[in-house]
């Protein structure tokens, strides 16, 4: 997910979506520990959304 898209979404919809790419994510992990993935570098994209969204929100609460 591209900041732009990010900066467009409402902080309710950035909430949900926090804790749907923190369960992806840690989803991702598992799967990575008990196989590994064939493409792990998606395990680096989805934690830098995580901390993208994160960012967005703490931004807006600082505003």
């Amino acid at each position: 997910m591209k900041q732009s898209e990010i900066k467009e979404l409402s902080v309710a919809e950035l909430q949900g979506k926090l804790s749907e790419t923190k369960k992806s994510y840690s989803d991702l992990k598992m799967a990575h520990a008990v196989s590994p993935l064939e493409n792990p570098i998606q395990l680096r994209q989805v934690r830098r959304t995580v901390a993208r969204i994160a960012t967005e929100l703490t931004k807006r609460d600082l505003q």
